[in-house]
């Protein structure tokens, strides 16, 4: 049976407003949330277990050896389909949370729970739902993919203060259980009606966006690797301090509350870049955008080496960092569609993935091992702001031939 035609540009979002909805509600629940929400956790699994900040970090970064597995899921995600992928993540994801409710003290468990983690990306990111965004719009594309991004920072802006809570009153073990709750029987069926009769492909085609390119063929294509590094980079940089955040603002002289609140103002950031730039996009040159984004996000984590930020000043040192975090969420979807097309969309963003999440590995370790090595936060910012500047440099050479 075949895809219904494009509708009409003026008609995109009377049709293509479920699935922009299950994307918010999906994506935000994914493991990316728990990126964000990690550093909440620290402060009782270092005193339940007296595990350091930096056996943490390293056990995290090691678990995104998961993300190898992506591209090999990507491919099934283009033969099998979004929903299957969508239902199996989810419920992997939810097993997960209350694998680590139950821990007992085993580094190597947390490690282990932290690589099924990773396994649910593609059924909780826009490997799935950018498949179905790029498949139902063309004008507003960049805005759509802006909105539907915008689940995970609304997540990370509203759940660090309901999170303290459940922590403060029934421990970490609580707010893993609680994780568990919104991903898997809260987000994941809302998400499923919302897409339910949606369909995967356009059937005409989209200035060859919808034909597109093999996934080998966009590897052979510089474009392919200068993008996927746009991703190393910026997650190397945001990744690794947003995991850090807590500890980080209470090393400042922070309250634990008042350290919640920098999460708070780093989702913030990520609403604010994702659906701003993802209307610009649609309007202006996107690598420019991009570009300028990524070092002012530079500019946010030198900011954030000056010791004397209060509360205030570093609250806005982590909104400027962070923009270009959830920028880069709209524009990794955005490039890998209007680049190389939808015939391969599952596999090559899946290995656009795996390049981005060896960042967010790598930012992890470092951000941790960095901290026990020098006592402080200090070198760690200044990799992730010289990080932020070479993703800016990677997009001022990114080449728009799009694929044919």
């Amino acid at each position: 049976m075949h895809a219904p035609a494009p509708l009409a540009n003026r008609h995109e979002w009377r049709r293509g407003w479920p699935v922009v909805l299950a994307a918010v509600i999906g994506s935000g629940a994914g493991p990316a949330l728990f990126q964000n929400m990690s550093s909440l956790f620290v402060p009782g699994l270092t005193g339940e277990f007296g595990w350091t900040r930096g056996e943490i970090a390293m056990a995290s970064g090691l678990g995104f050896a998961g993300s190898l597995a992506v591209p090999l899921l990507g491919r099934g995600v283009d033969r099998i389909g979004v929903r299957p992928t969508i239902a199996g993540c989810m419920t992997l994801l939810g097993l997960a949370y209350l694998g680590m409710a139950a821990m007992g003290g085993v580094l190597w468990h947390y490690h282990l729970l932290v690589l099924c983690l990773a396994m649910t990306v593609p059924g909780t990111s826009a490997l799935v739902y950018g498949k179905l965004i790029a498949a139902r719009f063309i004008a507003h594309r960049g805005l759509a993919l802006g909105i539907a991004t915008s689940g995970l920072p609304a997540a990370t802006l509203l759940l660090p203060m309901v999170l303290d809570v459940v922590i403060a009153q029934h421990g970490w073990r609580g707010g893993f259980v609680a994780l568990a709750i919104y991903s898997t029987l809260i987000a994941m069926p809302v998400a499923l009606f919302a897409i339910r009769g949606a369909a995967t492909q356009p059937r005409l085609p989209d200035g060859g966006m919808s034909a597109g390119v093999s996934a080998a063929a966009a590897r052979r294509d510089a474009r392919f690797w200068r993008l996927g590094f746009t991703g190393f980079f910026v997650n190397l940089g945001t990744i690794g301090f947003v995991t850090q955040m807590v500890p980080f603002g209470i090393a400042r002289g922070l309250t634990a509350r008042d350290a919640a609140l920098l999460l708070t103002a780093f989702g913030a950031s990520q609403i604010a870049a994702r659906v701003v730039f993802g209307a610009l996009i649609d309007r202006a040159t996107p690598q420019r955008i991009a570009a300028t984004v990524a070092f002012v996000s530079a500019g946010g984590f030198a900011l954030l080496q000056s010791p004397d930020l209060g509360l205030a000043g570093l609250a806005a040192g982590v909104f400027l960092a962070g923009l270009m975090n959830g920028a880069e969420n709209d524009l990794f979807p955005f490039f890998a569609a209007r680049l190389f097309g939808l015939r391969a969309y599952g596999e090559i963003y899946g290995t656009l993935i795996v390049i981005a999440l060896a960042g967010s590995g790598a930012g992890i370790v470092g951000f941790g091992a960095l901290h026990d090595a020098t006592g402080g936060d200090g070198a760690a910012l200044a990799v992730a702001a010289a990080a932020l500047a070479a993703a800016g440099l990677l997009y001022t050479g990114l080449r728009d031939t799009r694929a044919g």
